[in-house]
């Protein structure tokens, strides 16, 4: 009975090797439908707990907090391990107050930037105020600077034209003013018109000294 089972068998895989036309390969659906994938061996019904060889990772108290948090006590994770240390409370209480100031720090601290914004303000206002107060003085000033300015160079060209024509009548009317001995010729006439108002500067005092005491009663 075996036998012939086993004959049928090999006869149904002849012959369905003959009509595939390719003896010895399955069809794509025969292929798939005999293919059986071993097991891992792996139980992934429970919660996964690291053991002392699971990378550093999977035991940081960062990871336990997770495990706590998804599976609770099933984790295995002991509730007290995750309260923070000393030390992670006092760089929390560091990083609340410099970054998570409470409410009335916020106000405090609103407080004083609207107190600061309105005497920069006040001053603004104040040294504004004190410029405009000026402000007529310091046109008036400008004006008398600018009058002081053009009467300088008018007297400068006057000056200019005077030495000029000192200088023409000793060399003639024909030279161009633009030869070199022309040119030193008239910068050496306003050296000596320099020299001469310094001279006259100097003695200044001593005239008007002179003057009060010829000026003053005899005794």
């Amino acid at each position: 009975m075996a036998a012939s089972m086993l004959q049928g068998l090999a006869g149904a895989v002849r012959a369905l090797g003959t009509r595939t036309g390719a003896w010895g390969r399955s069809p794509p659906g025969l292929a798939a439908a005999c293919y059986h994938a071993k097991p891992l061996g792996l139980d992934l019904s429970g919660f996964y707990v690291p053991g002392p060889d699971s990378p550093e990772w999977q035991r940081s108290r960062k990871a336990e907090r997770k495990r706590f948090g998804r599976a609770g006590a099933a984790s295995g994770v002991p509730a007290a391990s995750l309260w923070p240390s000393p030390e992670e409370l006092r760089d929390l209480r560091q990083f609340e107050a410099e970054w998570q100031p409470s409410l009335q720090q916020m106000w405090s601290s609103i407080q004083a930037k609207e107190a600061e914004r309105r005497e920069k303000q006040r001053a603004r206002h104040k040294l504004i105020e004190a410029n405009m107060a000026k402000m007529p003085k310091m046109v008036e000033d400008w004006r008398r600077e600018k009058r002081a300015a053009k009467e300088k160079q008018r007297e400068e060209a006057a000056r200019r034209e005077r030495l000029l024509a000192e200088a023409r009548e000793r060399f003639g009317y024909s030279i161009d003013p633009r030869n070199s001995k022309f040119q030193e010729m008239v910068k050496e006439m306003e050296k000596e018109e320099r020299k001469k108002k310094k001279l006259l500067k100097r003695q200044k005092p001593n005239m008007a000294q002179s003057a009060i005491v010829a000026a003053e009663p005899p005794p």
